[in-house]
């Protein structure tokens, strides 16, 4: 039994409210990009756009009216919330860009990697158990609730990753590493039962119309297999990006000695007597 679905007007007043975020976002980003010599970058705007985007294509877009019909969009829409935008929401840097400050005290335990991964494999169990899945289906309430929920557990899961703003909170690159492969085993276990199933887990996918010629069956192991490739390439990028800083990181002293003891052989020898008096 589908949800109520969101009317044109509701797709409507999604599509008005992000577009008010991207003035207000690209007004502040104008004013900082002028008138501040370390304000945010241009990429880092394009990124905060398109992620706006792609919360539109999920929540606002006529994408979002077909969750009912195949759960490949509906897994889409959980990909987009959870996996793709957030991401690019948070390279943004939106915080730092509107409050220009350090997050508080309070709000650091909530930014904890730990904190992050709890949440989102909580939140990616909790909503793909059939029972719960029929819950957010037949309720508009719960089906918004379902979607806020991916998006704000996306927003925390890649927080330690990104770091839009300074923190005093400081963990190692490498455990960002294993941060993100043990990540990937929920999604993992989730999707490989999904697409090996010889049943469809969700009912109600049975009788809905079979649009682009898919069984329910086959829309399931579409979806799941979906997931599965999004999110390993997206971690695997992610991954690949914070080995990269990593990397850097450890080369750059080796670096500066380098050119020190270049530029100190390039002294002639009265300057060096000199700076050794």
């Amino acid at each position: 039994m589908p949800h109520a679905h969101p009317a044109s007007v509701e797709s409507l007043w999604i599509s008005v409210a992000l577009s008010l975020v991207a003035i207000v976002y690209l007004h502040r980003w104008l004013r900082v990009a002028w008138l501040v010599p370390q304000g945010v970058k241009g990429w880092r705007a394009w990124s905060f756009l398109v992620g706006l985007l792609l919360l539109w294509v999920g929540l606002g877009s006529p994408l979002s009216l077909l969750d009912h019909d195949l759960l490949t969009v509906h897994m889409v829409q959980h990909l987009l919330l959870m996996t793709l935008a957030p991401p690019l929401l948070l390279l943004g840097a939106p915080l730092e860009l509107l409050l220009r400050r350090r997050v508080q005290r309070q709000g650091r335990m909530l930014l904890h990697p730990a904190v992050g991964w709890l949440g989102a494999t909580a939140t990616l169990v909790v909503w793909h158990i059939p029972e719960v899945f029929m819950l957010g289906l037949r309720s508009q309430m719960w089906h918004g609730l379902e979607q806020a929920s991916f998006l704000a557990a996306g927003l925390l899961f890649w927080w330690p990753v990104v770091e839009p703003l300074p923190t005093n909170l400081k963990w190692p690159d490498s455990s960002i590493l294993l941060y993100l492969f043990l990540a990937t085993l929920p999604c993992d276990i989730l999707s490989g039962f999904l697409v090996f199933c010889d049943r469809v887990v969700y009912p109600v996918y049975l009788s809905s119309p079979r649009s682009f010629g898919l069984s329910a069956l086959e829309d399931q192991q579409c979806a799941a297999a979906l997931m599965w490739t999004c999110v390993t390439l997206v971690y695997l990028i992610a991954a690949a990006i914070v080995t990269a800083r990593l990397l850097s990181s450890h080369e750059s002293p080796e670096y500066a000695i380098r050119q020190s003891e270049t530029q100190a052989a390039a002294l002639p020898k009265s300057d060096m007597q000199m700076e050794v008096v």
